[in-house]
C-alpha cells in the first residue's frame, strides 16, 4: 500500500490521471488559485471564456471519446452560470466530473466574499452524486467517486465543492479501482421478446440516443436486419443510432402525441431501445398507448424503464443486450423488408434563400465523415430531411432542448476528434448563448465550420406562438445581429451569404479552412411545422 503523505492537489491529480483526464476544461477564479498552480504539462487546460461555454466544451468531448470530461468552475457564480449546460449534461447521460471552488474552511463560518451555501445543494436534481468533503485530506478520494459515480449507468455529471486551502493540506493517494459497469439482461427476458418479434407481422423499431452514445450502431443495424423491421428514430433523439439513408430506415418520430402514434400506426409491435417510451414535447392523445399495441423497451436506465406509460422493459446495457437480441432472433425470412422512405428532392436555388436549400448544399459539400454538431431548433425537419447522417458518430444536439450546448460542444468534439471537420449548425438565437466558444477555437485554430442559421428570430417560437394560437408575442424577433463582426472580433475569419448563387462558394472555403471559419446565412424566416407526421 502507498503510504506517501501527497498534498491534496497532487494525489488529486494522480486521481485525475488514472481515470485516463488529459484535458481540464475551466475558466479560473480565485478560490481555484491553488489547484491551478503550477499547472502540469501533461494535462492541457482548455479556457473557455464563460462557464456554460466550459460544461459544453466538456461535454462535447466526454460524448465523443466515451470518457469523463473533467469541469473546474469558480465558486457558486461560476456554477450558476453553468447550470443550463449542466441540466443539459444530465439529460445527455454524459459522464463528467464538475469541482467548483469553495472559500477557505477558516473563514466558512462568517459567510465571506465568495462564499458557496450548501455548495453540495446547488446543482441538484441535475448531477447524479455531489459532496462538499468533511476533511481536506477526504478530497481526492471524494473526486474519485465522483469518477466511478459518473461511467455507472445511466451515466451523468457528478459535483465536488472543494474550499480553496485544502489543496495544500497533507492528503494519501486513495486506490486506483476499476468498476465493471456493463451489466446483462434477463435471459427469459430477450428470449420472450426474441418471440414476440419473430411472431409480429409489421414489427417496428426505434432507436434513441443511448445507442450511439454506447457504440452499438452496427449491432442496432444487424438486429434490424435480421428481423427485417422498419427503424424509427425516436422524438427528439441527440444522436444518430441508424444510418439514415438504409433501406430499413424509416424517419424521425414527432414529438407530437397524434403525431406519433400516426407515425406507427399499422404496427404490431412496437420494440423502443436506447429511449424513452416516449418522449413528447406538445399535449395530445397518443393512440397506441391506449389500444394495445405490444410495446417492448429496452434501456440502461431504472428510471426511464419505471416512467414509461406502457410496455415491458428489458433493464441492461445496450452492447450486452444487443449481442443477446441477435443470438435470440430466429431467421425471418418469409418477413418482406419494409419499403424505403422517398427522400424529398432539394429545393432549387432562390432568393430569399431556402433553409432547405442552404442545408442540401451543405450536406453535398461535406466531406463524408464530417460530424455535424446541431443547434437550430426552428430547422430540425429540413435537416433530418436534407442532411441524412451515416450513423455512428456523425451527429451530435441537446437532448434538453436548453439552448447554448452546441456550439461549445463543437470545440469539445474537435478536440476529441483531430483531424475530422466539424459543422457546427447552429441557429442564430441559439449562437448568442455561447457564442464565446468560438474564441477558443480560434486560439486553438480547430478545424470547425460555424454555419449560422439567420432567420432574424427565434423560429422554433414562432412555430410554437402559431400552435398554440398565441398572437404576436414578445421577444421573438432579433434584427441586427451580425455574426461575421462577433466572429472576427474572437479572431475567426467570417463571410455572409445573402445570394444563393454565393452558397456553394462560400461554403466551400469554409469547409476548407485550416482553422476556424464563420459562414452566416441569411435564410427565408417562414415558420415551420414541428410535430406534423413526417410523412
Amino acid at each position: 500500500m502507498n503510504s506517501k503523505v501527497l498534498t491534496v492537489r497532487e494525489a488529486t491529480l494522480g486521481v485525475l490521471r488514472s481515470f485516463g483526464v488529459d484535458r481540464v476544461f475551466g475558466n479560473p477564479g480565485s478560490t481555484e488559485l491553488a489547484f491551478l498552480g503550477d499547472w502540469p504539462d501533461d494535462i492541457d487546460y482548455v479556457l473557455g471564456l464563460q462557464e456554460g461555454c466550459v460544461v459544453g466544451m466538456a461535454d462535447g468531448y466526454a460524448q465523443a471519446t466515451g470518457r469523463p470530461s473533467f469541469v473546474n468552475l469558480h465558486s457558486a457564480a461560476g456554477l450558476g452560470h453553468a447550470l443550463g449546460n449542466l441540466f443539459t449534461a444530465f439529460r445527455n447521460k454524459t459522464p463528467m466530473v464538475v469541482t467548483s471552488g469553495q472559500q477557505a474552511r477558516s473563514l466558512l463560518q462568517m459567510r465571506p466574499y465568495l462564499f458557496a451555501e450548501d455548495a453540495a445543494q446547488f446543482p441538484k436534481p441535475y448531477v447524479k452524486w455531489s459532496a462538499e468533503p468533511a476533511r481536506p485530506q477526504d478530497v481526492p478520494a471524494a473526486i474519485a467517486q465522483a469518477f466511478l459515480v459518473a461511467m455507472q449507468h445511466p451515466r451523468g455529471p457528478t459535483f465536488v465543492s472543494v474550499p480553496s486551502d485544502d489543496w495544500a493540506r497533507p492528503a494519501g493517494a486513495p486506490p486506483v479501482r476499476r468498476i465493471a459497469t456493463e451489466f446483462a439482461p434477463d435471459s427469459a427476458a430477450i428470449v420472450r421478446l426474441g418471440a414476440a418479434i419473430a411472431a409480429a407481422r409489421r414489427p417496428v423499431f426505434v432507436v434513441g440516443p443511448d445507442i450511439d452514445r454506447s457504440g452499438c450502431v452496427a449491432a442496432m443495424v444487424a438486429v434490424a436486419e435480421q428481423a427485417r423491421a422498419a427503424v424509427w428514430a425516436s422524438p427528439m433523439s441527440s444522436r444518430s443510432s441508424f444510418p439514415e439513408l438504409h433501406p430499413q430506415f424509416a424517419g424521425f418520430l414527432p414529438a407530437a402525441p397524434g403525431g406519433l402514434a400516426h407515425a406507427l400506426r399499422g404496427a404490431d409491435l412496437i420494440v423502443v431501445i436506447g429511449a424513452s417510451v416516449f418522449t413528447f414535447h406538445v399535449e395530445g392523445q397518443c393512440e397506441l398507448l391506449d389500444d394495445g399495441t405490444p410495446v417492448w423497451q429496452i434501456t440502461d436506465d431504472p428510471t426511464e424503464a419505471a416512467s414509461a406509460a406502457v410496455g415491458d422493459t428489458i433493464i441492461s446495457t445496450l452492447p450486452k443486450a444487443l449481442v443477446a437480441l441477435q443470438a435470440a432472433l430466429p431467421e425471418t425470412a418469409e418477413r418482406q423488408a419494409p419499403a424505403a422512405r422517398a427522400l424529398p428532392a432539394v429545393p432549387a436555388a432562390q432568393n430569399p434563400i431556402p433553409p432547405a436549400y442552404a442545408l442540401g448544399r451543405l450536406s453535398a459539400l461535406m466531406p463524408p465523415d464530417a460530424i455535424v454538431v446541431e443547434e437550430a431548433p426552428s430547422h430540425r425537419p429540413a435537416i433530418q430531411q436534407f442532411m441524412p447522417r451515416p450513423g455512428a458518430d456523425s451527429f451530435y444536439t441537446m437532448a434538453s432542448g436548453g439552448l447554448g450546448y452546441s456550439l461549445p460542444a463543437s470545440v469539445g468534439v474537435a478536440l476529441a476528434r483531430p483531424g475530422r471537420r466539424i459543422v457546427a449548425l447552429i441557429g442564430d438565437g441559439s449562437a448568442m448563448y455561447c457564442v464565446q466558444a468560438i474564441w477558443t477555437a480560434a486560439q486553438r485554430g480547430l478545424p470547425i465550420t460555424f454555419v449560422i442559421m439567420n432567420n432574424s428570430g427565434y423560429g422554433a417560437m414562432r412555430a410554437f406562438s402559431q400552435l398554440m394560437q398565441a398572437h404576436c408575442p414578445p421577444g421573438i424577433d432579433l434584427p441586427g445581429l451580425d455574426f461575421v463582426a462577433l466572429a472576427k472580433g474572437m479572431g475567426c475569419v467570417g463571410q455572409r451569404i445573402t445570394d444563393a448563387g454565393d452558397v456553394d462558394r462560400i461554403l466551400s472555403q469554409a469547409l476548407t479552412s485550416r482553422g476556424p471559419a464563420l459562414v452566416e446565412i441569411v435564410v427565408d424566416d417562414a415558420t415551420t411545422d414541428l410535430f406534423s407526421h413526417p410523412r
